[in-house]
């Protein structure tokens, strides 16, 4: 089994605030919880390396997808 993190660790591998964690909790977005009792809340190591690598993927992906759709537009009209 993965370790398990606390919202805190987490929040500082993010580079977030532990309160939009917890937002994202109560919303059900983003990140997986496994919850622990009523109020306890952890995170998998394994989830958060996957969300790191999905956003950052995603980014750097959707920018390149959009630079060249732009460039082929301009392409087109000039």
């Amino acid at each position: 089994m993965s370790k398990l993190l606390t919202r805190r660790e987490v929040a500082e591998m993010l580079g977030l605030a532990p309160q939009t964690l917890a937002k994202w909790a109560m919303t059900g977005k983003n990140l997986p919880v496994v919850k622990l009792g009523n109020r306890t809340t952890r995170y998998l190591y394994a989830d958060v390396m996957s969300f790191i690598a999905i956003s950052t993927n995603g980014r750097s992906g959707n920018y390149g997808s959009n630079a060249g759709q732009i460039e082929q537009r301009e392409q087109n009209n000039g």
